[in-house]
């Protein structure tokens, strides 16, 4: 049975400056990448592409390339 309180109404953060604000403020408190994506979506209603605008960008290291030297 889900918890009563995830079937309340969120806020819903649409502007971006707010979006940005928020996900700053999260950041302190996440453990991980994942958890800020968790605290933010059990907390609010986002556009998640937006949320990963401003998200700083996770590129994986390219381990296929042969290292030079």
């Amino acid at each position: 049975m889900r918890p009563a309180d995830l079937l309340l109404p969120r806020p819903a953060l649409t502007n971006p400056a707010l979006l940005a604000a928020t996900v700053s403020s999260l950041s302190d408190r996440a453990a991980s990448r994942q958890d800020l994506w968790r605290l933010l979506t059990d907390s609010y209603t986002v556009d998640l592409d937006e949320v990963a605008a401003v998200l700083p960008r996770q590129e994986p290291e390219p381990a296929w390339l042969p290292t030079k030297g």
